[in-house]
Order: C-alpha cells, then sequence, then structure tokens
C-alpha cells in the first residue's frame, strides 16, 4: 500500500492532476445523494489514462471502486478509505454498426437505448429508463419490464485481476438474476457489444414513451433513490411483502419506504446514509420477523458508516 502522498502523485502522474480530485463528497456522485468523501476521485479523460491509473491501482493493491453514475449505490457518511475511478469521460463511446452497438462501460445506458432507436434497432426499449452505465448494467445484468442485459450482449470487453484486456462472449459471463461473473471475480468492464434487431422506428420509440410513463406513474422519480432496493426473492416480489408487512411509508430520520412503489427507499431530502442502512435494516427484520423470507438488498453498500 502506497501513502496518501505517493499515491496522489502516482494518480496524478497517469491522467493528469486535474483529473485527480482529494477528498470528495460521493453525495455529489450517487443517485442517493448522500454519502461522505472518497480519499480520491479520479475522472480519466481517456482510455489510456483509465487503464493506466486502473493498473497503477491494481499493482499497488490500493482499495479502489469503479463507478458508473452511481445509480445502484450507498456510501457511508463518513465516505470511502480509498480511490473511485469514473468512468464517465474516459469510457463513453457508443458506435452504431448495422444491427450491433458498441459501447463503452461508461456510456449512458438511456442514451444507448436513444441512439438504437434512432438507428431503427429493438430489444433494447427496456433499458431505457434505467439511470446507470453500460458497465454498471453488464456488472449486474440490469433489467426491467421483462427485459435484462443478457438477452441483448453479444460481448463484452474486460480487465481481467491479472491485468489482461479480454474479449468474453455473453454466454461466459456468468449472467443470473442480478449478477455476473465481474461481481466476484474482480474483473472491470471497458464496454460491451450488443446484438439488437431491425425494427419500426416510430414503434420503437413509442415504446419507450410508454415504458417512461408506467415508471413515472409507478415509481417514485420525484425522489433520489437507487431504484429497486432490494432484490426479488424467489416466488415473492419484495414491494409486496413490504406492504403487507404493513411498512408503506416507514420513514426513519430523511430517509423513507416509498408510498408510491413500497420497493424503493427513498431520500426525502435530508436523509443521511445511516438514516437509509437502518430503514433497509428495520424493512428486512419485519419481513423476516412476519413472513420468514430474508431479503437481500439490490444496492451496494459500501464505504464506512
Amino acid at each position: 500500500m502506497a501513502d496518501n502522498s505517493v499515491l496522489e502523485s502516482g494518480l496524478k502522474e497517469r491522467c493528469g492532476s486535474d483529473c485527480v480530485l482529494k477528498n470528495e463528497p460521493m453525495s455529489s456522485h450517487t443517485t442517493f445523494r448522500t454519502g461522505g468523501p472518497a480519499d480520491y476521485y479520479v475522472r480519466p479523460k481517456d482510455r489510456e489514462s483509465f487503464l493506466r491509473v486502473l493498473n497503477y491501482l491494481k499493482e499497488s493493491e490500493e482499495e479502489y471502486l469503479i463507478l458508473g453514475k452511481g445509480s445502484n449505490l450507498l456510501v457511508g457518511d463518513r465516505g470511502y478509505r480509498g480511490t473511485v475511478l469514473d468512468t464517465a469521460g474516459a469510457l463513453g463511446e457508443v458506435i452504431v454498426d448495422g444491427d450491433r452497438i458498441s459501447a463503452g462501460a461508461g456510456a449512458s445506458l438511456s442514451a444507448v437505448s436513444n441512439m438504437a432507436a434512432e438507428a431503427s434497432l429493438t430489444g433494447m426499449e427496456f433499458a431505457s429508463g434505467i439511470p446507470g452505465t453500460v458497465g454498471g448494467a453488464v456488472f449486474m445484468n440490469a433489467g426491467a419490464y421483462g427485459g435484462e442485459m443478457s438477452q441483448i450482449v453479444s460481448s463484452v470487453e474486460l480487465v481481467e485481476s491479472s491485468g489482461d484486456i479480454v474479449t468474453k462472449p455473453g454466454s461466459e459471463m456468468g449472467f443470473a438474476y442480478r449478477a455476473s461473473i465481474v461481481q466476484n471475480k474482480n474483473m472491470t468492464v471497458l464496454g460491451a457489444r450488443l446484438k439488437l434487431e431491425r425494427g419500426d422506428k416510430n414503434e420503437i420509440i413509442a415504446k419507450i414513451k410508454e415504458l417512461g410513463e408506467q415508471r413515472a406513474k409507478k415509481q417514485p422519480l420525484e425522489f433520489p433513490s437507487a431504484g429497486s432496493t432490494f432484490k426479488r426473492p424467489e416466488g415473492y416480489f419484495a414491494g409486496k411483502l413490504i406492504t403487507d408487512a404493513g411498512l408503506s411509508g416507514l420513514t426513519i430520520g430523511g430517509a423513507r419506504v416509498s408510498p408510491k412503489h413500497n420497493g424503493f427507499i427513498i431520500n426525502l431530502g435530508n436523509a443521511t446514509s445511516a438514516d437509509i442502512m437502518d430503514l433497509i435494516d428495520e424493512v428486512r427484520e419485519k419481513v423476516q420477523q412476519k413472513f420468514g423470507v430474508t431479503l437481500v438488498p439490490e444496492v451496494r453498500i459500501i464505504g464506512e458508516f
């Protein structure tokens, strides 16, 4: 482990001093709008500098987190003792080639969905309202409205734990419900190639609009959240279990179980990460007591609380 001054100079050397922020509040980079400071927050400008920083962090055995849009992340109020490596600027390229789209890990999922629609490509409409990046969506096999990434990912470009860059077909990604091999093999997604189908542009755009309207009607989009807080337990729906346990509207501090959709925990505007964590724990405990079902958070929880 490098000491902080060595680490800071090493990061700046590999991507420029203007790319490295110190003690950056994670509340600015998560959709929950909570979270204390990361020791270092690095925003490489291009793929080369991203890889230089990533390799440096690996070689020096420093703690690090790859970040997309922070849409599925709860960071503790005391922050994250490590380096956050942002994919947005460095890995945001998107190329449409026939019925395939190559998208960098930092590309916005909704933007790629809209580009697919403009190119009359269908199959990605489900992702149009998911507020994450391609990398994050591959990492957790994101899905909505009956679609998920496993259905459209043809191949994924990865940095393995060894530092080698490889391309794996979608069939070797270990996709399962909100899971992929990236989660437990210390891999980093650089980008994905998506296989879509030709369709009618107007129909695709209409479908995206319809799903957007459904989302706005059923989900508390007016409040900061991380989307569905819990994974779907086998044979159940998390939101219904929470409703049936009488927990709709349950509030701790500035965090509330959304009355609009009980599967969401929302930030009323003044929540701390501890409020959200306490509410997650309370909901899990009450559902376990009433139904004997263990709710597993879908949200990634990191940092010091």
